[in-house]
């Protein structure tokens, strides 16, 4: 993976996501679906350009089923976002950047 998106785990998410005083993004992704590596480089511009408004990590499916099952993803890329420790934003599947940023205009300016 390129670029310098953080990745979370079950053991990190209660302390990089759920404590983090800003939005955190949650991308929940795998290795093996190609929407998920479709839309990793908007969402990397989308934190690139908006670093103080939002943070956004990817969390393998795969490697952490705790917490993706925790939040009932079912199907990826599953986009939470995630304020305050609640859930406050869902958007399942690829998008094109400019939609990524329409629905995360709550969070974005």
């Amino acid at each position: 993976m390129a670029g310098n998106t953080k990745h979370v785990t079950d053991a990190t998410f209660a302390e990089e996501v759920l404590a983090s005083d800003k939005p955190v993004l949650v991308d929940f992704w795998a290795e093996w679906c190609g929407p998920c590596r479709q839309i990793a480089p908007s969402l990397e511009a989308i934190g690139a350009a908006h670093p103080d408004e939002i943070t956004i990590v990817k969390l393998n499916i795969d490697e952490n089923p705790v917490t993706a099952a925790k939040y009932g993803v079912m199907s990826i890329p599953t986009l939470n976002v995630y304020q305050g420790g609640e859930v406050v934003k869902t958007i399942v599947g690829a998008k094109p950047r400019a939609a990524l940023e329409r629905d995360l205009a709550d969070f974005i300016g």
